[in-house]
């Protein structure tokens, strides 16, 4: 009986997800083993005319990483999701958007404008940005399309599975990959991590004050947090209350905060509204003006509870950023 095919991509991430693959070690060579790669850009010489001469569904299941920003990203995706049985959204920017799905904060022209004219290295008097098509002599040169708005995976392809974390760890893949070698999926559309709120599992809860009372938030840098003392309690802004288990607590264990990348729990509809309503909680303010300036003390509140889930986040629903076209 032939090995199930499987197929890795890479669409708008950092690569780390590529990476997360390598660290599995050893156990990578039981997995390869196992299964068939087709198609894995980043480590094998394998074309997308290979994929296109493929069966539809003949691909048991693709791993994809990152968001979608460019028209080419979301033509392999589309290519993938025809010929794959079961496609996985690999990683936190395939999830929810992940650290790309900042971007969405500002949109496609200021975004083009800061990178060809405004930053302070760039000497481009002429303004020139790159365009879908350019003609040099006898020849048409091709970019993709960039679009307005990065968009998580399952907002331009049905998804099946979502594997967290940024990257996932070498655990959650190595459960995931055989539980799908061994038959033993649950329903389709879970995230294959725990549902259970990161601060219910947290190693530091032994210590964490009955009540908390902010009079101040800090960045990490500007607080001595103990190791096995809660950051909040000390002012430093913690994705616990809003993330789900099964990271390992990697960050916290190295003494820092979490940042969220494993998405919130099912219940949870909008991650960065969950961690707002619960600072907002803790916040030790006798007034209005108290309660201003103590929320003037967080820097870069959107960039903190939505490091990650950008993307169709109820901020972006609400008018907190751009709208426009998906491209």
């Amino acid at each position: 009986m032939a090995n199930p095919k499987v197929a890795f991509y890479w669409c708008a991430s950092c690569g780390g997800c590529e990476e997360a693959v390598v660290d599995l070690n050893e156990t990578v060579l039981k997995v390869t083993e196992a299964v068939d790669i087709v198609l894995w850009p980043v480590a094998l010489d394998f074309k997308y005319k290979d994929v296109e001469a493929m069966a539809d569904g003949e691909i048991t299941v693709a791993f994809i990483n990152g968001a979608i920003r460019l028209d080419e990203q979301q033509e392999i995706a589309a290519l993938l999701r025809r010929k794959s049985q079961l496609v996985v959204a690999f990683g936190a920017c395939a999830h929810m958007g992940g650290i790309p799905a900042l971007a969405n904060f500002k949109d496609r022209e200021s975004i083009l404008s800061r990178v060809y004219s405004e930053v302070p290295t760039v000497v481009n008097p002429d303004r020139i940005v790159p365009q879908t098509e350019s003609v040099c002599g006898r020849h048409k040169l091709e970019l993709p399309g960039f679009w307005d708005k990065v968009c998580r995976l399952d907002e331009v392809i049905p998804v099946d599975y979502y594997l967290p974390g940024c990257p996932p760890m070498p655990d959650t893949i190595v459960n995931a990959v055989m539980a799908i070698l061994e038959g033993k999926l649950p329903a389709r559309g879970t995230v294959l991590s725990p549902n259970r709120n990161m601060c219910k599992e947290c190693s530091r809860l032994p210590k964490k004050p009955e009540k908390i009372t902010l009079s101040r938030f800090v960045r990490p840098y500007e607080a001595v947090v103990p190791d096995d003392e809660c950051f909040l309690a000390h002012g430093v802004v913690c994705m616990g209350p809003a993330t789900r288990s099964g990271c390992g607590e990697r960050c916290l264990k190295g003494n820092m905060p979490c940042r969220g990348c494993y998405g919130p729990c099912d219940e949870t509809p909008d991650q960065g509204a969950a961690m707002l309503s619960a600072l907002s909680t803790l916040i030790d303010g006798t007034d209005a003006s108290a309660t201003e300036r103590i929320a003037g003390s967080f820097d870069d509140i959107a960039g903190t509870v939505y490091r990650f889930s950008a993307s169709g986040s109820l901020a972006y629903k609400g008018a907190l950023l751009p709208k426009g076209g998906t491209k």
